[in-house]
């Protein structure tokens, strides 16, 4: 699978897009905000970022929809709300995804956040700061833009996917890790991980100014072991049992289910750590723990009814819808990769049987299965040059 070519979330707006399905990439957005204005904030009084009038940033996967431009707002909003006047006048906004993202969608909605933009500095009789926003595909496991162009990169739900699916897995019957997955497997998706991330880092640590920030958010795991049961992978070992559903009713072929790999790893925060001291371009300021239900739409109303998490639906209606908005949330972000191997011709299928697959688990379980998510905000060292 040449995964830059393929991956890529559901375009458009219909009822299986990425825009009609991410309220949790957007609940996480919110979760993040106070690290994404801390960095803002400190990185504002930096010495080394002190007196700029243009500063570059970069999201890195913004995908389309509604969430994509949630970051520039807020970014504007701490510089003309921070304590200190700034004498930053013009954002340069890099927006980048994979070669296949939906780009034309985001560029369509710029028109009307440029005018909410302008109406909200009108309000506050304040001076409009101009963003200049453009798109830059390309996989962020590589250079993406000139050397010490920016000062703040963020990228939010993307860093879990792998550039590739690790080589010579033999994972017949599954589709990523599982909790039955042998050693060998496991030991190729974490190796390959590393290599990424350490890429991913090393190219940043080119584009990013020294004392530069970076918040970085993506799904993990609470523990080292990664084939803990019902753990970090299970949204994908359901999704292999859907699959292999349609193999003994003969809808599709074993070989197929067998020759097929999610590029996608949860880490932990002793892999994070590892690599950031191997790679040593980086200070790890925070690094947090987030836990959000797989269906974070019901989530908020069922903490305040249940304080302690137990995971009660009002009837069973309520459990197929919310095993529906899951499987749409998978859907979106995966259906690329599985059309282009099996065909878009079991997609409905397979994932209306995903759907009751999830159902079924919500109604056999006492509490919520909840994603974990991993924050870093990091600091770009002070490099001396020794030329």
């Amino acid at each position: 699978m040449e995964v830059t070519q393929i991956l890529h979330m559901n375009k458009g707006e219909g009822e299986t897009s990425y825009a009609k399905n991410s309220t949790l990439q957007r609940k996480t957005l919110s979760m993040v905000k106070p690290i994404i204005v801390e960095a803002v904030l400190e990185l504002m009084i930096s010495s080394n970022i002190m007196g700029i009038e243009s500063m570059g940033i970069a999201d890195l996967g913004c995908s389309s929809g509604p969430n994509t431009l949630l970051l520039i707002s807020q970014v504007m909003d701490v510089i003309r709300g921070a304590d200190q006047p700034s004498t930053i006048t013009e954002l340069r906004v890099y927006l980048n995804d994979l070669f296949s993202n939906d780009f034309n969608t985001i560029f369509m909605s710029l028109p009307e956040f440029f005018n909410k933009l302008k109406q909200g500095y009108h309000d506050n009789h304040q001076h409009l700061m101009n963003p200049f926003i453009s798109a830059v595909p390309g996989s962020f496991y590589g250079p993406l833009f000139p050397r010490k162009s920016l000062h703040f990169v963020h990228s939010c739900f993307s860093l879990h996917w792998l550039s590739q699916v690790p080589a010579g897995l033999n994972n017949k019957g599954k589709i990523c890790i599982s909790n039955s997955s042998p050693q060998c497997v496991i030991d190729a998706y974490s190796m390959q991980f590393q290599k990424d991330f350490e890429l991913f880092l090393r190219s940043r640590a080119q584009e990013i100014v020294d004392g530069g920030r970076m918040v970085l958010s993506f799904m993990g795991r609470p523990s080292s072991d990664p084939t803990a049961a019902q753990g970090p992978f299970y949204q994908w070992e359901l999704l292999a049992h859907a699959l292999m559903a349609m193999v003994l009713e003969g809808c599709i072929q074993k070989e197929k289910v067998d020759s097929f790999n999610v590029p996608y790893y949860a880490s932990c925060a002793e892999e994070l750590n590892l690599v950031l001291q191997k790679e040593g371009s980086f200070i790890t300021d925070h690094l947090k723990t987030f836990e959000i239900d797989w269906d974070s739409s019901v989530s908020d109303r069922l903490d305040q009814d249940i304080p302690n998490g137990a995971f009660v639906f009002d009837d069973d209606q309520m459990i197929t819808r919310s095993g529906q908005r899951v499987a749409n949330s998978i859907r979106v972000v995966a259906e690329s990769m599985l059309k282009s191997h099996f065909g878009k011709e079991i997609m409905d299928d397979l994932f209306q049987r995903y759907a009751e697959l999830i159902s079924k688990h919500f109604s056999d379980n006492t509490t919520r299965p909840k994603y974990t998510i991993l924050v870093i905000s990091l600091i770009k060292k002070n490099l001396i040059s020794t030329n």
